[in-house]
C-alpha cells in the first residue's frame, strides 16, 4: 500500500523496507507480466516517477496469450494493457518476439537483447564430464531439459521418436513436472512400447545438469513457443548441435550449420529426428562446435551487459 500523508505518498510494508535499504532507484526494471507483483511494481513506479523497463519475456506470444485466455483477456483489461504503456521501454530476446509485440499497439519503443549465456571450459574434446568419467560410448543419447510441460510440444517428440525408433539411441526427457504433465507423457511412452528407450531423470541442476549436457549426443526442444529458449544457448554452449522447433527463435541454427529447425508439428519433428539420429559421431561435434563458437560470439555476458547498460543510459536521457 501507498497511502498519502501530508500531500505525499508513503511507503510501508516490504516496499518501505526495500526503499530504505537501496534508495531511490533511477530505473526499475521488471521482468514479466501478469503476477500481482508486477502490477504493483508498475503502479509503485508511477506514483514514483521512476522509468520502468519491463522485460516480457514471451508472455505476450500467441500460444502464451491462448493458454489460460480467458484470466489473461480479464487482465488485460483491468490493469495489464495499462501496465505495459506506462513503462519507458519493452524488452525482449529475439526479433520475433518484438514482432509480435508491437502488433498490440501500445506506443512504447522496443529494444531487443539476447539473453547472455556462460560458456563453460569443456577442452578441444567432449570426451569426458566434470567427473572425469568416461562418457558412455556405444549408445547414443537425445536430450530433452527444461519444463515437463504442454508448451514444450514433449507429446509430439514422443510420438516422433515411436515413428523413428533410431536404432542404438535413448531419449532423455528431465526436467521438473509441471500440471502433471509427466504423467501423461510416461502414458504415452508405455503405450508406444517406448519404457526401454525413453527415461526421465527428474529436475537436474548443477554438476549433474552439465553431466546431462556432456552425455549427450543431439539436443532436443520440441517447443510450440519460445520467447528466447535460453536451453537451447546453453545445450550449443556446451558443444551440442540442437534440434528444435519453429516455435524457438534459433534461425541460427541453420544458418550456422550447428542444427536443425523444423515445423512444429509430429511429422516435422520426425524428419529432423531422422536427419539428426543419421549422423555419425564426428558430423556431430563439428556442428556442436560451431555451435559452441555461435554462443560466444553473440550471447557472452560482457556483450549482453554492455547493451543494457546503453539502454539504462538512453531512458534515463529521456
Amino acid at each position: 500500500m501507498l497511502p498519502r500523508e501530508s500531500g505525499v505518498r508513503r511507503l510501508t510494508g516490504p516496499l518501505a523496507q526495500a526503499w530504505a535499504a537501496f534508495g531511490k532507484s533511477e530505473i526499475l526494471h521488471d521482468n514479466g507480466l501478469w503476477l500481482p507483483h508486477n502490477h504493483r511494481l508498475a503502479t509503485f513506479a508511477a506514483r514514483q516517477g521512476i522509468p520502468r523497463v519491463v522485460s516480457t519475456r514471451g508472455m505476450l506470444e500467441p500460444w502464451a496469450m491462448q493458454h489460460k485466455r480467458w484470466k489473461k483477456t480479464i487482465a488485460w483489461r483491468l490493469y495489464q494493457r495499462r501496465d505495459l504503456i506506462r513503462a519507458v521501454c519493452h524488452h525482449v530476446t529475439a526479433d520475433a518476439e518484438g514482432a509480435n509485440l508491437l502488433r498490440f499497439g501500445l506506443g512504447v519503443p522496443v529494444r531487443m537483447i539476447p539473453n547472455g549465456v556462460d560458456v563453460p571450459p569443456l577442452g578441444a574434446e567432449r570426451s569426458a564430464d566434470p567427473r572425469g568419467n568416461a562418457v558412455r560410448k556405444g549408445q547414443r543419447i537425445a536430450l530433452f531439459l527444461g519444463r515437463i510441460y504442454p508448451v514444450k510440444g514433449l507429446p509430439m517428440l514422443v510420438e516422433a521418436w515411436a515413428r523413428v525408433r533410431p536404432q542404438g539411441w535413448e531419449l532423455r526427457i528431465a526436467g521438473p513436472d509441471e500440471a502433471g504433465h509427466r504423467a501423461q507423457l510416461e502414458n504415452a511412452v508405455s503405450a508406444a512400447g517406448l519404457d526401454g528407450v525413453v527415461s526421465f531423470p527428474g529436475p537436474l541442476a548443477g554438476q549433474d545438469k552439465m553431466s546431462a549436457f556432456l552425455d549427450a549426443d543431439v539436443f532436443v526442444l520440441p517447443t510450440h513457443s519460445e520467447s528466447f529458449g535460453m536451453v537451447v544457448a546453453e545445450a550449443l554452449a556446451h558443444g551440442l548441435p540442437v534440434l528444435t522447433t519453429t516455435g524457438a527463435p534459433w534461425p541460427m541454427l541453420l544458418e550456422r550449420d550447428c542444427g536443425w529447425r523444423v515445423d512444429t508439428t509430429v511429422d516435422g519433428i520426425e524428419a529432423g529426428l531422422r536427419r539428426a539420429t543419421s549422423c555419425d559421431g564426428e558430423v556431430l561435434q563439428a556442428m556442436g562446435a560451431r555451435g559452441r563458437q555461435l554462443v560466444a560470439e553473440r550471447f557472452g555476458w560482457e556483450h549482453v551487459a554492455k547493451e543494457f547498460l546503453h539502454l539504462y543510459g538512453k531512458m534515463l536521457a529521456r
